[in-house]
């Protein structure tokens, strides 16, 4: 637990990290702050297709579109903390020297979000329950 909270807190003391390690060469900075901007950047189209799901598709019944947009919109809140905490965690593993961190969030992520698609899929194909 204690490891958790203190990479929680290099969240809002990047600075900090400087103090680990060696500087890694800047193109693996760099490319780790790419990845952390594509994460944001998937957490963003999440949280857009969710407020799109509640907002033009007032035709399917309302637990549905609700509960559509509701996993949509908590899988983005999931990715942006997903992101950060990635940062961090491949950030402090380059500066030690160690192997990057693995992670089954990419997996989880991506099933989430086929099982909201198939769930859209179906309804697309058999028609919108609530008409």
């Amino acid at each position: 637990m204690s490891d958790f909270v203190q990479s929680l807190r290099l969240w809002f003391a990047p600075q900090k990290i400087r103090d680990e390690g060696e500087t890694p060469d800047y193109r693996f900075s760099l490319a780790n702050e790419r990845t952390f901007l594509a994460w944001l950047r998937t957490a963003l189209a999440l949280v857009g297709g969710g407020f799109a799901v509640d907002q033009f598709l007032p035709d399917l019944r309302w637990g549905v579109r609700v509960g559509l947009a509701l996993a949509l919109l908590a899988a983005g809140v999931l990715c942006s903390l997903r992101a950060v905490n990635h940062w961090v965690r491949c950030e402090r593993a380059m500066r030690r020297g160690e192997d990057l961190p693995s992670s089954r969030f990419p997996a989880v992520l991506s099933l989430a979000v086929a099982a909201v698609a198939l769930a859209m899929v179906l309804l697309v194909v058999f028609g919108r329950a609530g008409r």
